[in-house]
């Protein structure tokens, strides 16, 4: 088992594009068991993507568990390729702003497509929660957090509040 350091803001590294996973390979797959790893040691998230723990390929990890029951979703290069026009407004928070949740405007669905570990092609419609953590995630891919959503006085407080809880813990 490997949990690996989650950078948090504002770190820099937080904002890098990442590149896309050529190599279907017995390291992607380490990479991903050491995400998932890292995502339960966490205690809270739903969703981790590879940016987040300094590794700038397009990796995307999910468990919305079930009745107390693992349900792994894996998301290798994944792209939306179309938006509904209709959007939605939840609460978003991330692994990366610990302790900081903002209302985000997003499409309500999205059309994903993704390749699994083994390098298969997959397709889906999203929509409610799966929709808004894919976009959240892939965000990250792209060097783009949550906070970039609010208006800037709203940014601005969540990374004053973030780094106010992060000088707290680190002095505990």
């Amino acid at each position: 088992m490997a949990v690996l350091e989650i950078l948090t803001i504002p770190d820099p590294r937080l904002k890098y594009k990442s590149s896309e996973v050529k190599d279907y390979d017995k390291e992607l797959n380490l990479i991903v068991k050491d995400m998932f790893d890292t995502l339960y040691a966490s205690g809270n998230g739903i969703g981790l993507a590879a940016p987040q723990v300094n590794i700038h390929k397009r990796i995307v990890i999910m468990d919305f568990k079930e009745d107390e029951k693992s349900n792994q979703r894996i998301f290798i290069n994944p792209r939306v390729i179309s938006f509904s026009e209709e959007k939605s407004v939840n609460e978003e928070g991330c692994l990366s702003i610990p302790e900081v949740y903002a209302e985000v405007e997003r499409p309500k669905e999205v059309e994903v497509e993704w390749f699994n570990v083994k390098g298969k092609k997959f397709k889906k419609k999203m929509n409610g929660l799966l929709s808004i953590c894919m976009q959240h995630e892939i965000d990250h891919l792209d060097g783009i957090l949550f906070i970039d959503h609010l208006s800037s006085l709203k940014k601005k407080r969540a990374v004053q509040k973030s780094k106010k809880l992060q000088k707290i813990k680190n002095n505990e």
